[in-house]
């Protein structure tokens, strides 16, 4: 999934602290945390491969342990289109550096509540290794059109 925009539910925000004006500013513009140039190439070049995707917002959801119905029903109600435990501090920290981002995430399960089985980790390694030949020849290919 190209991410579109961000959800940071837990508010973890590696900028808390003493700030250095010589990286960025105290308060951080996040009007497009994920660059709209960057998300056009990235579909430009997944359409080209043939690769399908989704585009939408992501909900940082801090774990480790896997969401349940109510906090999915309650991220679905914020638009939120996909969850997971990575990538918001991650994108916030360069927004502050003046970086442009690109955020793709390989989403490896259904939510708690949309699906009718359990989470395993074991499951979410599967299909996330599964996944990686496609997400890396994208990747690839995105880094070459440079």
């Amino acid at each position: 999934m190209i991410l579109t925009d961000f959800i940071n539910s837990v508010s973890v925000n590696p900028l808390i602290g003493a700030n250095d004006d010589r990286f960025g500013t105290r308060f951080s513009d996040m009007s497009e945390p994920y660059s709209k140039e960057l998300i056009k190439k990235a579909r430009y070049v997944a359409e080209n491969l043939k690769i399908p995707y989704q585009q939408g917002i992501y909900t940082f959801f801090q774990g480790p342990y896997y969401e349940t119905a109510a906090e999915i029903s309650a991220f679905s109600r914020m638009d939120s289109d996909t969850v997971g435990m990575s990538t918001v501090p991650e994108t916030i920290a360069a927004n502050y550096l003046g970086m442009n981002v690109l955020g793709i995430a390989c989403i490896t399960n259904m939510a708690t509540g949309i699906a009718k089985e359990k989470h395993s980790h074991e499951e979410v390694v599967r299909v996330a290794n599964e996944s990686s030949e496609k997400l890396c020849k994208w990747l690839k290919e995105l880094l070459l059109s440079w």
